[in-house]
């Protein structure tokens, strides 16, 4: 049964004169992102495969969380759809037992929200959902998924 990890990126500095892709994490992006990192690896939830988005929050985010799998970053994930981030996933590679893909709201909650038919009231910077999915990744699709745990930087 494959395991998906849905992470929404640390938190960011603010926009001001920046472009947004270019935004970078801000010192308690960091600090979660790293926390994040450690919480995985306690869970024995260390991906073999990440989709990540191109933007600089959510490489550094990636880069923070020190897993070390394979990563594809994918620019459809910048564009925040959630049909397009269920369209990754279901072309993810099979042998990978557990994907991580790291993006940005609305999408990656609204994305949990779909593949479960439930999710969290809200999805915070560096907010987690680990989600069941049965079957292979090509066979993703709406309401397949069964939400196993959620987790926040505040709890």
């Amino acid at each position: 049964m494959p395991t998906l990890i849905v992470l929404r990126h640390a938190k960011a500095v603010a926009g001001f004169g920046t472009a947004d892709i270019d935004r970078v994490l801000n010192d308690r992006g960091r600090r979660d992102a790293a926390a994040a990192g450690e919480w995985l690896r306690a869970n024995d939830l260390v991906p073999e495969h990440v989709l990540c988005s191109p933007a600089a929050r959510t490489r550094e985010t990636l880069g923070l969380l020190a897993v070390g799998a394979e990563v594809s970053h994918e620019p459809g994930i910048y564009d925040n759809d959630p049909e397009g981030l269920l369209a990754l996933i279901t072309e993810a590679p099979e042998e990978a037992g557990t994907l991580l893909l790291v993006g940005h709201n609305p999408s990656v909650h609204q994305l949990v929200h779909d593949l479960t038919g439930r999710a969290p009231e809200s999805f915070p910077t560096c907010a987690i959902a680990v989600i069941d999915l049965p079957g292979a990744w090509s066979d993703a699709r709406p309401g397949l998924g069964t939400l196993r745990t959620v987790r926040t930087p505040k709890g």
